[in-house]
Protein backbone atom coordinates (compact mmCIF):
# COMPACT_ATOMS: atom_id res chain seq x y z
CA UNK A 1 0.00 0.00 0.00
CA UNK A 2 0.85 3.33 -0.47
CA UNK A 3 -0.09 6.18 1.78
CA UNK A 4 -1.25 9.63 1.38
CA UNK A 5 1.53 12.24 0.97
CA UNK A 6 3.86 10.21 -0.66
CA UNK A 7 5.94 9.96 -3.77
CA UNK A 8 6.14 6.31 -4.58
CA UNK A 9 9.05 6.29 -7.53
CA UNK A 10 9.34 3.78 -10.26
CA UNK A 11 13.08 2.50 -11.23
CA UNK A 12 13.93 -0.53 -13.56
CA UNK A 13 15.38 -0.76 -17.47
CA UNK A 14 13.67 -0.43 -20.10
CA UNK A 15 11.15 -2.70 -20.72
CA UNK A 16 10.87 -3.79 -17.20
CA UNK A 17 7.15 -2.71 -16.79
CA UNK A 18 7.05 0.68 -15.09
CA UNK A 19 4.61 2.35 -17.80
CA UNK A 20 2.68 -1.07 -18.21
CA UNK A 21 2.44 -0.43 -14.41
CA UNK A 22 1.15 3.13 -14.42
CA UNK A 23 -1.26 2.24 -17.19
CA UNK A 24 -2.54 -0.75 -15.01
CA UNK A 25 -3.19 1.87 -12.10
CA UNK A 26 -4.64 4.09 -14.36
CA UNK A 27 -7.33 1.70 -15.99
CA UNK A 28 -5.77 2.20 -19.28
CA UNK A 29 -4.86 -1.06 -19.29
CA UNK A 30 -6.53 -4.40 -17.75
CA UNK A 31 -4.09 -6.61 -15.60
CA UNK A 32 -4.34 -10.20 -16.96
CA UNK A 33 -4.03 -11.20 -12.92
CA UNK A 34 -4.04 -9.48 -9.63
CA UNK A 35 -6.18 -6.02 -8.15
CA UNK A 36 -5.39 -3.18 -7.63
CA UNK A 37 -7.07 -0.15 -5.99
CA UNK A 38 -6.97 3.76 -5.80
CA UNK A 39 -8.58 5.51 -2.91
CA UNK A 40 -10.69 2.05 -1.99
CA UNK A 41 -12.01 1.60 -6.21
CA UNK A 42 -10.54 -0.80 -7.68
CA UNK A 43 -8.70 -0.09 -10.86
CA UNK A 44 -11.36 -1.95 -13.24
CA UNK A 45 -14.11 0.58 -12.08
CA UNK A 46 -12.33 2.74 -15.03
CA UNK A 47 -15.40 6.14 -14.10
CA UNK A 48 -14.26 6.20 -10.62
CA UNK A 49 -10.66 6.32 -10.90
CA UNK A 50 -10.42 8.77 -13.94
CA UNK A 51 -11.91 10.98 -11.45
CA UNK A 52 -9.47 10.54 -8.71
CA UNK A 53 -6.15 10.79 -10.96
CA UNK A 54 -4.17 12.62 -12.84
CA UNK A 55 -1.61 11.52 -15.93
CA UNK A 56 1.14 12.42 -17.28
CA UNK A 57 2.55 9.59 -20.05
CA UNK A 58 5.70 10.14 -21.97
CA UNK A 59 3.75 11.45 -24.93
CA UNK A 60 1.27 13.94 -23.51
CA UNK A 61 -1.93 13.84 -25.10
CA UNK A 62 -2.12 16.89 -27.21
CA UNK A 63 -4.21 17.87 -29.96
CA UNK A 64 -1.97 19.93 -32.39
CA UNK A 65 -4.80 22.05 -33.70
CA UNK A 66 -5.96 23.62 -30.68
CA UNK A 67 -3.77 26.57 -28.86
CA UNK A 68 -2.75 25.83 -25.17
CA UNK A 69 -5.33 27.54 -23.46
CA UNK A 70 -7.33 25.84 -25.58
CA UNK A 71 -6.05 22.59 -24.72
CA UNK A 72 -6.68 22.77 -21.14
CA UNK A 73 -10.13 24.44 -21.26
CA UNK A 74 -11.44 20.59 -23.27
CA UNK A 75 -9.34 19.28 -20.18
CA UNK A 76 -11.24 21.37 -17.42
CA UNK A 77 -14.69 20.62 -19.02
CA UNK A 78 -13.69 16.63 -19.50
CA UNK A 79 -12.96 16.99 -15.37
CA UNK A 80 -16.41 19.09 -14.54
CA UNK A 81 -14.62 22.12 -13.37
CA UNK A 82 -16.65 25.11 -13.26
CA UNK A 83 -15.85 27.77 -16.00
CA UNK A 84 -14.51 30.73 -13.60
CA UNK A 85 -12.26 28.12 -11.42
CA UNK A 86 -10.92 26.27 -14.49
CA UNK A 87 -10.06 29.56 -16.22
CA UNK A 88 -8.23 31.20 -12.74
CA UNK A 89 -6.61 27.78 -12.35
CA UNK A 90 -5.28 27.56 -15.85
CA UNK A 91 -3.82 31.63 -15.82
CA UNK A 92 -2.15 30.48 -12.57
CA UNK A 93 -0.40 26.94 -14.05
CA UNK A 94 0.57 28.59 -17.00
CA UNK A 95 1.96 31.82 -15.41
CA UNK A 96 4.00 28.84 -13.05
CA UNK A 97 5.20 27.42 -16.23
CA UNK A 98 6.14 30.77 -18.03
CA UNK A 99 3.59 29.98 -20.54
CA UNK A 100 1.58 32.80 -20.18
CA UNK A 101 2.40 34.15 -23.78
CA UNK A 102 2.55 31.44 -25.64
CA UNK A 103 -0.96 30.06 -24.99
CA UNK A 104 -2.96 31.06 -27.72
CA UNK A 105 -0.76 29.62 -30.21
CA UNK A 106 -1.38 26.31 -31.47
CA UNK A 107 0.38 23.02 -30.09
CA UNK A 108 2.18 22.18 -33.32
CA UNK A 109 4.31 25.80 -32.91
CA UNK A 110 5.42 23.88 -29.40
CA UNK A 111 8.64 22.50 -28.70
CA UNK A 112 8.62 19.68 -26.84
CA UNK A 113 9.26 21.16 -23.46
CA UNK A 114 6.65 23.41 -23.77
CA UNK A 115 3.88 20.30 -24.93
CA UNK A 116 5.56 18.43 -21.78
CA UNK A 117 4.34 21.50 -19.46
CA UNK A 118 0.64 21.53 -21.00
CA UNK A 119 0.81 18.12 -20.44
CA UNK A 120 1.65 18.23 -16.92
CA UNK A 121 -0.85 21.14 -16.37
CA UNK A 122 -3.69 19.36 -17.45
CA UNK A 123 -2.82 16.28 -15.08
CA UNK A 124 -3.29 18.46 -12.43
CA UNK A 125 -5.60 21.16 -13.57
CA UNK A 126 -8.80 19.27 -11.61
CA UNK A 127 -6.42 19.17 -8.52
CA UNK A 128 -6.53 15.12 -8.06
CA UNK A 129 -6.01 13.13 -5.19
CA UNK A 130 -3.70 10.53 -7.10
CA UNK A 131 -0.85 11.70 -9.41
CA UNK A 132 0.65 9.59 -12.08
CA UNK A 133 3.84 11.16 -13.52
CA UNK A 134 5.80 8.78 -16.43
CA UNK A 135 9.37 10.91 -17.21
CA UNK A 136 7.25 14.45 -16.26
CA UNK A 137 11.08 16.13 -16.90
CA UNK A 138 11.70 14.82 -20.30
CA UNK A 139 11.98 17.56 -22.84
CA UNK A 140 12.54 20.59 -20.00
CA UNK A 141 15.44 23.11 -19.47
CA UNK A 142 17.00 23.18 -15.91
CA UNK A 143 15.02 25.62 -14.87
CA UNK A 144 11.35 24.17 -16.01
CA UNK A 145 12.55 20.93 -14.26
CA UNK A 146 13.17 22.56 -11.24
CA UNK A 147 10.21 23.77 -11.42
CA UNK A 148 8.54 20.50 -11.66
CA UNK A 149 10.26 19.11 -9.14
CA UNK A 150 9.24 21.66 -6.71
CA UNK A 151 5.77 21.14 -7.85
CA UNK A 152 5.96 17.48 -6.89
CA UNK A 153 7.55 18.42 -3.30
CA UNK A 154 4.16 20.39 -2.94
CA UNK A 155 1.45 18.05 -4.15
CA UNK A 156 2.71 15.67 -1.46
CA UNK A 157 2.85 18.50 0.82
CA UNK A 158 -0.84 18.90 0.49
CA UNK A 159 -1.33 15.40 0.90
CA UNK A 160 -1.42 13.96 -2.55
CA UNK A 161 0.33 10.96 -3.64
CA UNK A 162 2.51 10.95 -6.27
CA UNK A 163 3.90 7.45 -8.49
CA UNK A 164 7.02 8.86 -10.41
CA UNK A 165 9.03 7.24 -13.38
CA UNK A 166 11.73 8.52 -14.43
CA UNK A 167 15.63 7.44 -15.69
CA UNK A 168 17.00 10.53 -13.70
CA UNK A 169 17.75 8.71 -10.35
CA UNK A 170 18.84 12.24 -8.45
CA UNK A 171 14.94 12.96 -9.19
CA UNK A 172 13.88 9.77 -7.26
CA UNK A 173 16.83 10.05 -4.50
CA UNK A 174 15.26 13.94 -4.29
CA UNK A 175 12.04 13.09 -4.11
CA UNK A 176 11.08 9.71 -3.47
CA UNK A 177 9.69 8.41 0.03
CA UNK A 178 9.22 4.55 -0.93
CA UNK A 179 11.23 3.46 -4.43
CA UNK A 180 10.16 0.03 -6.14
CA UNK A 181 12.99 -1.36 -8.65
CA UNK A 182 10.85 -3.35 -11.40
CA UNK A 183 12.39 -6.08 -13.51
CA UNK A 184 11.04 -8.32 -16.41
CA UNK A 185 7.40 -7.45 -14.56
CA UNK A 186 8.64 -8.01 -11.61
CA UNK A 187 9.10 -6.13 -8.19
CA UNK A 188 12.50 -7.48 -7.08
CA UNK A 189 12.72 -4.94 -4.00
CA UNK A 190 11.01 -1.82 -2.39
CA UNK A 191 12.18 0.46 0.48
CA UNK A 192 13.06 4.12 1.11
CA UNK A 193 15.63 5.35 -0.88
CA UNK A 194 17.93 5.22 3.08
CA UNK A 195 16.59 1.32 3.60
CA UNK A 196 17.65 0.39 -0.15
CA UNK A 197 21.37 1.71 0.18
CA UNK A 198 21.92 0.28 4.15
CA UNK A 199 20.67 -3.53 2.25
CA UNK A 200 24.34 -3.43 0.36
CA UNK A 201 26.32 -3.39 3.91
CA UNK A 202 28.85 -1.46 1.43
CA UNK A 203 31.45 1.98 1.99
CA UNK A 204 29.16 4.55 2.58
CA UNK A 205 28.43 6.77 -0.24
CA UNK A 206 26.28 4.16 -2.06
CA UNK A 207 23.60 5.65 -4.28
CA UNK A 208 20.40 4.78 -5.10
CA UNK A 209 22.35 4.28 -8.75
CA UNK A 210 24.62 1.17 -7.08
CA UNK A 211 21.26 0.01 -5.68
CA UNK A 212 19.62 -0.04 -8.96
CA UNK A 213 22.87 -1.17 -10.89
CA UNK A 214 23.72 -4.08 -8.10
CA UNK A 215 19.95 -5.45 -8.03
CA UNK A 216 19.28 -5.51 -11.85
CA UNK A 217 23.35 -7.18 -12.77
CA UNK A 218 22.11 -10.20 -9.79
CA UNK A 219 18.79 -11.17 -12.44
CA UNK A 220 20.44 -10.70 -15.56
CA UNK A 221 21.24 -13.33 -17.78
CA UNK A 222 25.48 -15.05 -17.60
CA UNK A 223 26.68 -14.02 -20.75
CA UNK A 224 27.35 -17.78 -22.93
CA UNK A 225 31.15 -19.26 -22.59
CA UNK A 226 32.77 -19.12 -25.90
CA UNK A 227 34.62 -22.29 -26.50
CA UNK A 228 38.17 -21.85 -25.58
CA UNK A 229 37.45 -19.88 -22.19
CA UNK A 230 39.22 -21.06 -19.27
CA UNK A 231 41.10 -23.64 -21.49
CA UNK A 232 44.14 -21.77 -21.66
CA UNK A 233 45.75 -22.65 -25.37
CA UNK A 234 44.19 -25.13 -27.43
CA UNK A 235 46.24 -27.66 -29.32
CA UNK A 236 44.64 -29.72 -32.09
CA UNK A 237 45.60 -33.16 -32.27
CA UNK A 238 47.03 -32.13 -35.50
CA UNK A 239 49.38 -29.78 -34.01
CA UNK A 240 50.29 -32.48 -31.51
CA UNK A 241 51.47 -34.85 -34.31
CA UNK A 242 53.21 -32.58 -36.42
CA UNK A 243 55.14 -31.39 -33.56
CA UNK A 244 55.97 -35.18 -32.18
CA UNK A 245 57.58 -35.83 -35.80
Amino acid sequence: SVDHGTVYGFLGPNGAGKTTTMRMLTSLTQPTDGQAWIDGNPVSDRDAIRKSIGYLPEEPPVFDELTGREQLQYFGRLRDLPAPEMETRIVDWLDRFDLTDDADKRLDDYSKGMRQKIGLIQALLHEPDVVFLDEPTSGLDPRAARTVLDVIAELTDDGHTVFLSTHILSVVEELADVVGVLYEGNLVTEGSPAELTARMETEEGTTLEDVFLSVTAEREPAAPRSATEGTGDVTSSQDKQAKNQ
